[in-house]
This record gives C-alpha cells, sequence and structure tokens, in this order.
C-alpha cells in the first residue's frame, strides 16, 4: 500500500493506474478507523480494481465548540488495517496541503443541508461538501463509497455530484453496528463504560419508532415515545428525533413513503476537554 502526502505523488501514482485501464473506487474517511470503514473498503474492492483510502480530520467541517483538536487520530492502527484489507493507496494529506495558502473557495448547497445536522451544526456541511468536492477532484475515482450512518451527508453528496455534473457514482453502504445494536462510530471512543451501555437507547427507540409507526400509529406520539426513551436512558440533549421524506429530507406526518428515521442526541462528558459525545442514527421506515 502507498502512503501519500502530496498531491504530485498522488496525481502519478493514479495515472498509472489510469493508463491500466483500472476503475478507482475512493473511501472518504477522517481515520480511527473501524469495521465500519473497512466495509466501505470491501464494498469498493466489489466495484472496482483499485482502492483509495483517505483519511483527512477536515477542520471546515467542525465548529467552534466541537472536537476538532480531540477528534481520535491514529494513524499507525488505520494503516494497519487497511493494509490488511489490501487498499492500494492511502492519501493522507496534511491541511496546508488541501487547503493551501490563498485558499478562497466554499461549496455550499441550499435545502437539503440546512435542516436536521445542517441546522444543529451550522456551516458544517459547507466543509463537507468543499472537502468532498476537492477529495472527488483530486482521486476522480470511478465509485465513491459513504456509509448510511451519516444519511444526511450521504444525501447532500448525492446532490453535489448531481448538481457539478460529477463522473463519480455514489454508493450508499448500511450502517455497520456493533452485536447490540450500536453503530460503529470513531466517537464511541470518547464514551465510558456507563455511557456506552446507555447509549444503546438511541438505536433501541428508533426501532421502537419504527414498529409503532409501521404498525399504524400516528408518527408524532411514535416520536415523541423515543425522544422520551433516549432522555431517559441519559442523553443530555436531544438535537433531533425525526421521520423524513428518504431523498428530500422533508418531514413526514405520515408514513405515505419510503422514509428515514433520523435522530441525534448527546451524552456523557468527556473529562478533559468537556465537550459531549454526539451520536447519530438512522433506520429506515417504509410502507
Amino acid at each position: 500500500m502507498q502512503i501519500i502526502r502530496d498531491l504530485s505523488t498522488l496525481y502519478d501514482a493514479l495515472d498509472v493506474t489510469r493508463t491500466a485501464g483500472d476503475r478507482v473506487a475512493l473511501v472518504p474517511t477522517m481515520g480511527a478507523l473501524h469495521d465500519g470503514h473497512m466495509s466501505l473498503v470491501r464494498e469498493g474492492r466489489r466495484h472496482a480494481d483499485r482502492v483509495v483510502v483517505s483519511i483527512f480530520v477536515n477542520p471546515t467541517q467542525f465548529g467552534p465548540n466541537e472536537d476538532f483538536d480531540a477528534y481520535p487520530r491514529t494513524e499507525e492502527a488505520d494503516v494497519a488495517l487497511l493494509a490488511a484489507e489490501r487498499v492500494d493507496i492511502l492519501w493522507a494529506p496534511t491541511v496546508p496541503e488541501m487547503y493551501p495558502a490563498g485558499f478562497a473557495t466554499t461549496v455550499s448547497l441550499s435545502g437539503i443541508s440546512e435542516v436536521l445536522d445542517g441546522a444543529a451544526r451550522p456551516g458544517h456541511f459547507d466543509g463537507v461538501a468543499t472537502v468532498v468536492s476537492k477529495l472527488l477532484g483530486q482521486v476522480r475515482p470511478d465509485v465513491a463509497l459513504f456509509g448510511e450512518k451519516d444519511y444526511q451527508q450521504l444525501a447532500v453528496i448525492r446532490r453535489l455530484v448531481i448538481d457539478l455534473n460529477l463522473r463519480t457514482t455514489i454508493i450508499g453502504v448500511p450502517t455497520a453496528r456493533a452485536a447490540d445494536g450500536l453503530a460503529l462510530s470513531s466517537r464511541n471512543a470518547y464514551l465510558t463504560a456507563p455511557e456506552r451501555a446507555a447509549a444503546l437507547a438511541l438505536p433501541r427507540a428508533l426501532n421502537d419508532a419504527a414498529q409503532a409507526i409501521r404498525a399504524g400509529a400516528p408518527v408524532a406520539a411514535a416520536l415523541d415515545a423515543a425522544r422520551a426513551a433516549i432522555r431517559d436512558a441519559g442523553f443530555t440533549s436531544i438535537d433531533y428525533v425525526t421521520l423524513c421524506d428518504t431523498a428530500t429530507l422533508q418531514p413526514l406526518e405520515s408514513l405515505d413513503r419510503a422514509g428515514r428515521l433520523l435522530a441525534a442526541a448527546r451524552i456523557g462528558l468527556d473529562r478533559t476537554n468537556d465537550f459531549t459525545t454526539r451520536l447519530i442514527d438512522n433506520i429506515a421506515v417504509n410502507p
């Protein structure tokens, strides 16, 4: 596996790949890799001859009071995982390589990026859209893989690729979960053992709400019950628990089309950096 940190070397390596006629898959990550990321790599291998994984903790998608400085950085362990999965290239640029002096461009989307996480984390999706645009431009992959755990991010990126006529197919990969049902996330590393146990209330509340809605319960009542269950488990705050249209992410008051239950809530306290751990999850709910 090549570990590349500068654009010139990346372009040279990819030129060789393209000359050979190989298809390229890109898996963008912020590192602190786990089996959820590896599921993206494995899916990428199914669609392409070469797999490129990027690791870049993108400062532009973190707010001023978020966990950019504390975000786990575990490159040595990440490299071992990627090598075991036969990844071809690890693209691990520095911040100055991605955002050199004089950088002045921001990519933003209206509508789909303004609700849910966009409302709770102002500017977040501008940072996501900008860095993903750069990564797709740098690697020019045939396919790019993103996890459904970050469902709104996946929807934003799909819209971005359509609107900018980018020639990359975006593939969503189902959320990877631990045996007890908690969605795998790099931020799970922040949780103490009691917080980790309490965090199970999030997927359980969503599953209970989904069952109730499918059985004909009013959507508002099912969502209220889910919020109560999450609070009772010890989450300190809830950003949202909502049923949305699968494509537009607009709220649904009844299950009259394909929907998605999405939630974001905060639990616990990081003992050194004084921020709560924000967990997100979602599940499909179809009529």
